[in-house]
């Protein structure tokens, strides 16, 4: 059978045609009101997308065409990052093998203090091979790790949550003896999106901050691609799955624009990219739609192309997870690569007219947000003033609207509710309110009546009227 002229047997579409189709079929509604979608970001998503969308994509003043550059890998695999809690050096040791014999790529170590180098020893025994994070740093653990880096002559990729603009002498000083492996500084805004931030803040801070570091450090007289091989990021992964890949494609190139302007090469603009699941949109009722919603956020981050992805176990926000949870999501990745085959392709999004027209929607709109926080100062004098406290509490407001009026949507707590659910019994109140997440004024509101009912023996009546 001859397949090879099989499309010449349907005629090309004109936008046009399409347009006179969608029009008849609305019967004189709003076609703005009905299909465009005003997404939080500023940005307007049309009912569909075709080739002319991406054929001229261009930035104003970042010039950027398809972010399929990539990243640090040539493929389509990442690395699965499992943290460890445990305060306690052999616990968090034992803690951090038994999760790579289980199936985890990479750990993060969040709560562990060293010492001296008998505690970091302690600490990575067994783990040489390992790439380690560790989320607070200190000068002492970056000089304990260079030392023992150099004494091992160590392949092993450690990496640090150290705030590059913390401490400007010590940034010049790392970076100028740093062992190759050792990646010091970490810009993290996994706390944003709690706070009120959409895609576009995220990455709009985070490049105003990378701004801040490149520029102080030129200013020290340290090479760019130097200073860039320094820095990793870490983001958050929200709910919006195509919003989250147009995400991290966008901040791959957006950085790359930043560090070949500062004067530094396209290589060292390759930097590593970590995601940790949203912790805002968990719930503590029906807690396992939690799992879900980990599942299509890893996702999204693999598909945007990051180096490495934490999920989060789906009761984290209610109590310490237990081994079975944590072996859930550790299983929600390893199912990603080996069954569902995610790591074969680099950029599946490469090419989609959609996603590419969204990749370049989100660096315009970052590249706008960046320029006006550059014209207020700069990242630390922008954060000084209340420029970004205020940027975020605008956000903030109009969500929490959404969320009340149920314009946001989370299934199993503010809609389609189990109302027989009880929650009190298997709950750490104090974690559940450690950390501002979009259900919480509805679970309050849930517990309050379950203590009552509970303390009473009666569950109170509510007149809807």
């Amino acid at each position: 059978m001859e397949v090879e002229h099989l499309l010449d047997e349907f005629p090309p579409v004109t936008n046009e045609e399409w347009e006179r189709v969608i029009h008849r079929d609305l019967k004189g509604a709003d076609y703005a009101k009905k299909l465009i979608w005003h997404a939080p970001e500023g940005i307007e998503i049309k009912p569909y997308y075709r080739r002319d969308d991406i054929v001229r994509l261009a930035w104003d003043e970042a010039p950027v065409n398809s972010s399929s550059l990539g990243g640090t890998r040539s493929d389509g695999d990442w690395r699965i990052r499992e943290e460890v809690d445990a305060v306690d050096l052999e616990k968090a040791n034992r803690d951090a093998q038994f999760a790579i014999a289980s199936g985890a790529e990479e750990i993060s170590f969040r709560r562990t203090v060293i010492n001296n180098a008998s505690d970091l020893n302690l600490l990575l025994v067994n783990l040489t091979d390992v790439p380690l994070h560790f989320e607070s740093g200190s000068a002492l653990l970056l000089r304990l790790l260079c030392d023992r880096m150099r004494s091992k002559t160590s392949s092993q990729l450690i990496s640090i949550g150290m705030n590059p603009l913390a401490n400007d002498d010590l940034a010049t000083a790392t970076i100028r003896d740093r062992p190759e492996q050792l990646l010091p500084f970490t810009i993290c805004t996994e706390h944003l999106e709690a706070e009120g931030a959409s895609a576009v803040h995220e990455l709009a801070f985070s490049l105003a901050s990378g701004i801040e570091y490149l520029a102080e450090m030129n200013e020290r007289n340290v090479a760019t691609d130097l200073a860039a091989r320094a820095l990793g990021f870490s983001f958050s992964i929200g709910a919006s799955y195509f919003f989250q890949i147009a995400k991290f494609r966008a901040f791959r190139e957006l950085w790359a624009q930043t560090v070949t302007t500062f004067g530094g090469s396209r290589e060292a603009a390759r930097t590593r990219i970590n995601a940790r699941t949203s912790t805002w949109n968990k719930t503590i009722f029906d807690p396992h739609v939690n799992v879900l919603r980990a599942t299509t956020e890893a996702m999204s981050a693999v598909l945007g192309g990051v180096d490495s992805v934490c999920v989060a176990p789906f009761d984290d926000c209610y109590k310490v997870p237990d081994a079975g949870s944590r072996r859930l999501a550790r299983n929600t990745q390893l199912m990603l690569k080996h069954e569902a085959l995610l790591t074969r392709v680099a950029d599946t999004g490469a090419g989609s007219y959609y996603l590419e027209s969204l990749t370049a929607s989100i660096g315009h709109e970052t590249w706008k947000l960046m320029q006006r926080i550059e014209a207020g100062g700069g990242y630390r004098k922008a954060a000084a003033s209340g420029l970004l406290e205020n940027i975020l509490k605008e956000a903030r407001k109009d969500r929490d609207k959404a969320v009340i009026a149920r314009r946001r949507l989370f299934t199993g707590t503010n809609q389609y509710a189990d109302p027989l659910e009880k929650a009190l019994g298997r709950i750490d109140t104090a974690r559940v309110e450690a950390e501002l997440r979009g259900t919480l004024s509805y679970e309050q509101l849930r517990l309050r009546t379950e203590r009552f009912a509970a303390e009473t023996g009666r569950t109170p009546r509510v007149l809807l009227a």
